[in-house]
């Protein structure tokens, strides 16, 4: 029986070669921001190109970016490498900006088609398709094509490009493309040339890695960078953040810029970094803004002030504020599109928000300096090796930093700081309360201590010196009185220590005792929830069971509580855990007793108090 032939037509090893170069090319660090970054970004066109063919060439690159290769050519995959970065490095090296009648002169062409294939040589960009002689002149670009002009081109150079007997640079073939607005107002897309220098640099860096040793300069940025020289301008000329600026280190990468979606800069106050993105051209004074921007983030942790409100409006909220502060302090200069309002002036971050969650839809669209629709505070999901660089706790070394800067900046007589600034300043100079302080307030919040009245009826102890001189006693009257009560709900799984449930319930036992609490409803969650029911309060730490001990799933817990009938709708619970667990649905206002340093899984309505 004959045998079926195989549907499809066989792979062409022509085109196999082109397609290894070509993810080759988009792998090499040096050409990928002009691959993938900024706009307009180059392209390649597989096509049947008779001009080209005619000429004898493989390929031809145009001012917009679009390389036309012709499929017809035959390379193997070193010889289309060739090929490929020989147009990318035309785009590169900037021979299609300017005057675009350098197209059209025959010397111009020659030398600058010479001087990317010395580039290439030096590289080992690959392996030429065509022979060139050896060795190539050296000398400058343009004199050596004003020596070409006057003598004409050797004929032996001029073959030195890859669009054979006539130019490697081209008008554009296809229709321009609409043009794209960069994602930040006041911000403008990098030239060829820009974006060829950042790649250039990045695959400097991953040579220096290969090589086994560190990367050069302390901040990951060249010392003549702009956003380096705005933070060495912090430290010798701004004492209020100089100590900030010292610490803080920026990393430009086009990778991670891309991979977090950054579009200017993002901050991460638990690395001690801040990335920006240097595909991103600001002038030194509006880095200086962008950095104290990110910088006051991170030192007044917005972060972790979120609580319950939305991040992102949180963050949009920040910014009004922090832009405020800078503007007045007439710090560097503020770019184009950031979120300003002096309406806003004098007000906190705080009521802020409040404002902008009247109408959630449309403050969404609002851009940080990350871009529209993200926040530019980056959270614990950020890598780098900032924690282990601090020797102090972190809450310690920003308050010092900033209480230390604004004395000095006082003490200097360098101007007056905005009323706002000062006060969260020195909120931070005061430690806050301890947390049993904190519960404290809060049980006198929701349960008034029931109120004590003397009386003759029960006469005190009567004084040595007057003993005929009866004096009325303490007492509380003896009447039906409803009494508020409250939820405990108690983590009881395998992570929480007996250490920390006993300190928990013990505290709670002694407070809810001094408030006449007469009894609260306990329930011990784990994977499954166990209702104990209403307990005496004195009795809550002294002869509770914990039941249970498995994973930790509090939602039931929760529901359990919500749903009882014999529980007030509006009655408050006291959610004890250690954070490892996944409640996720709060629908009312909960407190939460957590060690410190835990980090909850969701964003928590009501107050928070973290046990030393």
């Amino acid at each position: 029986m004959a045998t079926r032939r195989r549907s499809g037509r066989r792979p062409d090893p022509n085109e196999e070669a082109f397609n290894q170069a070509e993810k080759r090319a988009y792998d090499h660090p040096m050409f990928r921001p002009l691959l993938f970054d900024g706009y307009p970004r180059a392209r390649f066109r597989w096509v049947d190109d008779e001009e080209l063919a005619e000429a004898r060439g493989w390929a031809r690159v145009a001012g917009g970016g679009e390389i036309v290769v012709d499929r017809r050519r035959r390379a193997d995959a070193e010889e289309w490498y060739w090929v490929i970065t020989h147009c990318l490095l035309h785009l590169g090296f900037g021979h299609l900006d300017g005057d675009p009648a350098r197209r059209n002169d025959p010397a111009a062409v020659a030398a600058a088609c010479l001087a990317v294939a010395r580039f290439q040589l030096d590289a080992r960009l690959g392996r030429p398709p065509r022979p060139l002689p050896v060795p190539l002149p050296g000398g400058a670009e343009e004199r050596l094509a004003a020596d070409w002009r006057q003598r004409g081109v050797p004929p032996e150079y001029l073959d030195c490009g890859v669009g054979g007997h006539g130019s490697d640079l081209v008008q554009p073939v296809a229709p321009a493309r609409r043009w794209v607005a960069p994602p930040v107002a006041g911000t403008r897309w990098q030239t060829w040339p820009e974006r060829f220098a950042v790649g250039l640099a990045a695959a400097a860096s991953a040579a220096v890695e290969a090589a086994g040793t560190p990367k050069p300069g302390p901040n990951g940025v060249a010392r003549d960078n702009p956003w380096e020289r705005a933070r060495r301008w912090f430290v010798s000329s701004y004492p209020l953040l100089g100590a900030l600026a010292a610490g803080f280190r920026i990393v430009a990468d086009v990778e991670l810029a891309r991979s977090w979606e950054i579009a200017v800069a993002a901050v991460d106050a638990y690395a001690g970094e801040i990335y920006v993105n240097p595909l991103r051209v600001l002038p030194e004074r509006q880095c200086r803004f962008v950095l104290a921007h990110e910088m006051l983030h991170a030192a007044l942790r917005h972060g972790d002030r979120v609580a319950h409100r939305d991040p992102y409006l949180w963050n949009v909220a920040t910014d009004y504020v922090i832009n405020g502060w800078l503007v007045e302090m007439a710090v560097g200069e503020m770019p184009d599109g950031l979120l300003y309002d002096p309406q806003l002036r004098g007000l906190s971050s705080e009521a802020v928000y409040d404002r902008l969650a009247t109408d959630l839809r449309r403050h969404r669209k609002l851009a940080t300096l990350r871009g529209p629709g993200r926040g530019d505070i980056l959270g614990h999901g950020a890598p780098g090796p900032g924690e282990a660089r601090r020797g102090v706790d972190l809450d310690e070394y920003y308050r010092r930093a900033l209480t230390g800067g604004l004395r000095y900046h006082q003490s200097s007589g360098r101007g007056l700081l905005p009323a706002g600034l000062v006060a969260e300043i020195r909120v931070l100079d005061e430690p806050p309360p301890p947390w049993d302080v904190q519960l404290a307030r809060w049980f006198d919040e929701r349960f008034p201590a029931r109120e004590r009245r003397r009386s003759y009826a029960r006469p005190s102890r009567r004084q040595a010196a007057t003993p005929d001189i009866p004096r009325p006693g303490w007492h509380r009257p003896e009447e039906e009185e409803r009494r508020p009560t409250f939820g405990v709900l108690l983590d009881t799984s395998g992570s929480m220590s007996a250490r920390l449930m006993g300190r928990a319930l013990g505290a709670v036992a002694g407070y809810a005792t001094a408030r006449d609490v007469p009894a609260a409803r306990v329930v011990f969650c784990d994977a499954v929830a166990y209702d104990a029911g209403y307990l005496p309060v004195e009795e809550i730490a002294g002869r509770v069971r914990v039941r249970g001990r498995g994973g930790t799933v509090l939602q039931p817990g929760v529901r359990l509580l919500e749903r009882a009938d014999d529980f007030p709708a509006d009655g408050p619970i006291l959610v004890i855990t250690d954070g490892e667990c996944d409640v996720l649905r709060i629908r009312r206002d909960h407190a939460f007793l957590v060690p410190r340093g835990a980090r909850l899984p969701f964003s928590p309505r009501g107050p928070v108090f973290r046990m030393s």
